[in-house]
């Protein structure tokens, strides 16, 4: 399978996912491509919090964005009135969910999420959707 075809296939995923978590989303078709300005992946919001979601999948290779990418999301995020996040899924894991500011930057000035770091230290959906708080080994 293509990683276009793969990545449209998991942002769908992640359409449903966020709407079984009453979120009112949409998909932005081909975002990035169908017009001269960057569109985040995916826009969704509950009458309370409003997330601009860039999302990014891997089968278990570090995910990497680029400096230009991160600053579309946020300028789109700001000017929008949403929360910017980069949505992130390994094979096999769930999503997890980062602040931009929150990702490590790579010398040249590209932002990158390992797996670890994303089952480690990621926001999930339900968190993400104020239905739990998350706990992590040795939080107390």
């Amino acid at each position: 399978m293509s990683s276009n075809r793969k990545g449209d296939r998991r942002e769908r995923e992640l359409v449903n996912e966020l709407d079984d978590h009453g979120f009112a989303v949409m998909r932005a078709p081909a975002s990035g491509s169908a017009t001269e300005r960057e569109l985040p992946d995916v826009l969704a919001g509950n009458g309370e919090e409003f997330y601009a979601i860039e999302a990014k999948s891997s089968a278990g290779d570090p995910i990497y964005l680029t400096g230009e990418e991160v600053e579309a999301l946020v300028y789109f995020a700001r000017n929008f009135g949403a929360r910017p996040r980069v949505g992130v899924r390994f094979d096999r894991e769930r999503w997890y969910f980062f602040h931009p500011g929150d990702l490590h930057v790579t010398d040249g000035g590209n932002y990158r999420v390992k797996r670890e770091t994303a089952l480690g230290e990621g926001e999930d959906l339900p968190s993400l959707a104020g239905e739990s708080t998350q706990s992590r080994l040795g939080d107390r």
